[in-house]
């Protein structure tokens, strides 16, 4: 694994500067954070279930006042309370190790990446390798994109600042697509206190990752294509839907029509906020009906909008409910509406007396700073070609496996006793046993190529199932032909209750 480091940023001159009214400043975090709300509620009920194609019209949404007590219940808004909630008791210091605690202690349902991630930790790996491709096959998952907006929201004007952090909390999370990710969001954020422009403020996000990496590429794509287009929002998603709805490595994704890739969803957020042209409606509307994690997306574009704009950007009918709801916590979390906006202002104010600003007669004098991209690990995993079903004559079952058809995910195998093989022969660099993570999950031994690889086990650490998960990955094996034989111990994992295991298919990567 190398770091992937842009060059040729330079300080600003101490004498650059740029200013906000404190009470402006307020303003738009609250419309920012209130923005997040309303995105999240009104997206929530397409989420995950338009893969690879519009929301049609009459399925979008209609606002009712009371969804906005909705974003309470969001994980889009509760993971990142919790990692901000780091940055209450640790300081603008927190390390990656202080964000690994604070997600690793969380309680609530998980999924993908942030689930992988917590696992993991759970199972005494590092915070900083949590989300190492290695241990996490969810690395390039849209997860941390959705987490670091609290960062570009303290960081008014101070992208490096802001990159910087969200470079320790990213990594917990994924190593991949989602470092850009949140780079990207945070440098937009940053930007958007002090740009009027939506193109210049995605433009201000590109320049906070690397520009050689696929982030950057799709992020460019859209760009152009708007400059060629501003007028069909489709047209733009159709193209970048026919150059990059592919090669998303997650086990649920990979060759599947769903994509949670950062990668396709940051385009879709990048065309809401482009294609809506600064009305609030309309920009949440295209980010919802590109589909795919289609309530992350309006969520995100919404935030940044009320960060450039206000709560005057935002129509009345979206905020009635909010004078009920200021005080209540998100779930899971110690923190309120009130408190995050109250909290990501004193932020604000110490990030930029720490970079050399100033409070004068309740005006923030920010020091200017040249965007200088995130660091981020760069590694190459190959790509899916292949998904085999467990129902291929090319799977060998030894001992007592039972066939079972998931209403959500079609057919399965199942075995619990001791000693039940499963073994496969595939061509490729890399492979993810696919199969569900379970309340009663048990432990099994896996074998590359007649040799001991590691034990892995299939508990959730939840009480419900997670479908079309990784029994196993490994993306690193060498180039050619290889076997792969799973073995049941028939054992139970921690507070598991059973000794589950159950195989779904192996995707195979070259």
């Amino acid at each position: 694994v190398t770091f992937l480091v842009a060059r040729g940023a330079h300080a600003a001159s101490p004498a650059q500067e740029r200013t906000i009214a404190v009470a402006d400043l307020r303003d738009r975090i609250e419309a920012a954070w209130a923005g997040k709300m309303i995105g999240v509620a009104i997206g929530f009920p397409t989420e995950f279930k338009f893969r690879g194609e519009l929301v049609p019209e009459d399925k979008f949404p209609q606002w009712k006042p009371a969804m906005l007590r909705d974003g309470l219940k969001q994980d889009d808004l509760y993971i990142q309370m919790t990692l901000a909630e780091a940055l209450n008791e640790k300081g603008l210091d927190a390390s990656t190790d202080d964000y690994g605690a604070k997600f690793r202690d969380s309680k609530y349902g998980l999924w993908h990446a942030h689930l992988a991630a917590r696992r993991l930790m759970n199972r005494n790996i590092s915070a900083k390798d949590a989300g190492s491709p290695v241990h996490n096959p969810h690395f390039n998952d849209i997860s941390f994109q959705i987490d670091a907006d609290f960062i570009g929201l303290m960081s008014p004007g101070m992208p490096n600042s802001a990159v910087e952090i969200a470079r320790r909390a990213g990594v917990v999370i994924g190593w991949g697509q989602g470092i850009p990710a949140g780079g990207f969001m945070s440098g937009m954020y940053a930007a958007s206190y002090f740009e009027t422009d939506l193109r210049a403020v995605v433009e201000a996000g590109l320049k906070s990752i690397p520009s050689d990496c696929d982030y950057a590429q799709v992020i460019r794509d859209v760009l152009a294509m708007h400059a060629e287009d501003a007028s069909d929002w489709q047209k733009t998603w159709r193209r970048i839907n026919e150059k990059w709805d592919r090669d998303d490595v997650c086990p649920y994704g990979a060759l599947m029509p769903l994509n949670i890739d950062a990668r396709i969803n940051g385009a879709y957020v990048a065309i809401g906020l482009l294609y809506g042209n600064g009305d609030f409606e309309k920009t949440i509307e295209i980010a919802t009906r590109c589909g795919q994690d289609s309530d992350c997306n309006p969520s995100t574009a919404a935030g940044i909008l009320g960060a450039m704009h206000g709560m005057k950007l935002i129509p009345a009918t979206y905020l009635e409910e909010l004078p009920a709801i200021r005080d209540e916590k998100f779930v899971y979390t110690q923190t309120s509406f009130n408190s995050i906006v109250e909290n990501t202002l004193n932020r604000a104010i110490e990030l930029a007396k720490r970079n050399g600003g100033r409070v004068e007669d309740e005006v923030l004098h920010i020091p200017v700073q040249s965007p200088k991209p995130i660091e981020m690990p760069t590694f190459d995993v190959g790509v899916p070609y292949e998904r085999i079903v467990c129902t291929d004559s090319r799977w060998n079952w030894k001992g007592n496996w039972r066939d079972e058809v998931s209403v959500k995910s079609g057919p399965e195998k199942l075995a619990v006793e001791k000693g039940a093989e499963a073994s496969i022969d595939f061509e490729g660099t890399g492979a993810i046993i696919v199969g569900p993570l379970l309340s009663d999950g048990g432990v099994a031994e896996v074998y590359i190529d007649g040799k001991l690889d590691r034990a892995v086990d299939v508990y959730s650490d939840e009480k419900l199932r997670k479908a079309s998960d990784s029994v196993y990955h490994n993306f690193y094996l060498e180039p050619g032909k290889h076997t792969l034989r799973l073995v049941v111990r028939g054992e139970p994992y921690g507070a598991s209750k059973g000794t589950d295991i159950r195989i779904m298919a192996l995707t195979v990567l070259k």
